[in-house]
């Protein structure tokens, strides 16, 4: 059943949903807000877009055009609902394709920013896929792979452009082989926790093309999803309240 949600935690932006097949996760969310977007960073692409979380969240951002690619019909088509019902159609480009023909749609070389959630699973003889097709897709590898998504990223970028990604802790060894071999150098990373005590099951990644190798890697501190008992961490609201604690701001200067 088709539904339409608030993409954050307060009426603002909506996002159009089908929880029979597919709807954005908090990986999403966490993705987008890790984003640093500066007013230099005028050409931006979200791979794998889905019905379009990410897109709608960096608007927040910033007023420059935000492309986009999905390979599924039926999600497409939701992003497509989402981005007209919030008169968004002037600033995100939403194209209905597959990532790895998106250096011929889109362009090499002139991207300032590159964002990512793609599937986080291989498929072997042992994989757990999924009976609904649309999920299988968008958790494993089945249409994309990870090295598709670097490489590709790689002939998108400009020098000096960001890779963002959000992905398993489990794989950040694969992660790292082909960034080094695409020449994008890791340049932030952020661990995401469920709550305290527990292993981390998300990294945040800041890769850049062409930058200096020698210059330091920044790790921030631990993201933690849930209180001890249950409830959102202070972090997590900020990231779901994300507009009105920079309207808030604003109040504040004047």
């Amino acid at each position: 059943m088709i539904v339409c949600n608030e993409l954050l935690g307060y009426p603002c932006l909506k996002i159009y949903q089908d929880n029979e097949m597919f709807h954005f996760s908090i990986d999403s969310v966490l993705l987008a807000d890790f984003i640093n977007v500066t007013k230099k960073d005028k050409k931006i692409i979200d791979l794998c877009g889905g019905n379009a979380p990410i897109p709608l969240y960096l608007t927040l951002k910033t007023d420059s055009l935000i492309d986009s690619i999905e390979i599924q019909e039926e999600i497409y088509k939701l992003a497509i609902k989402s981005i007209e019902e919030n008169q968004l159609q002037n600033q995100i480009n939403f194209v209905l394709g597959d990532v790895k023909d998106a250096p011929s749609i889109f362009g090499t070389n002139k991207y300032d920013i590159i964002s990512c959630n793609p599937p986080f699973f291989k498929v072997d003889s042992n994989s757990n896929l999924n009976k609904n097709d649309y999920l299988t897709i968008a958790r494993h590898e089945v249409k994309l792979t990870l090295e598709d998504v670097v490489s590709v990223s790689a002939k998108m970028l400009k020098d000096g452009g960001k890779l963002y990604l959000v992905y398993p802790p489990t794989r950040l060894q694969e992660l790292f082989v082909l960034l080094e071999k695409y020449k994008l150098n890791l340049t932030k990373l952020q661990l995401v926790y469920p709550k305290r005590g527990t292993r981390a099951n998300h990294v945040l990644i800041e890769a850049k093309k062409g930058l200096n190798k020698n210059k330091n890697l920044i790790i921030l501190k631990p993201l933690y999803i849930y209180r001890q008992d249950g409830k959102w961490t202070k972090d997590i609201l900020g990231v779901y309240n994300f507009k009105k604690n920079k309207e808030n701001k604003e109040e504040d200067k004047k």
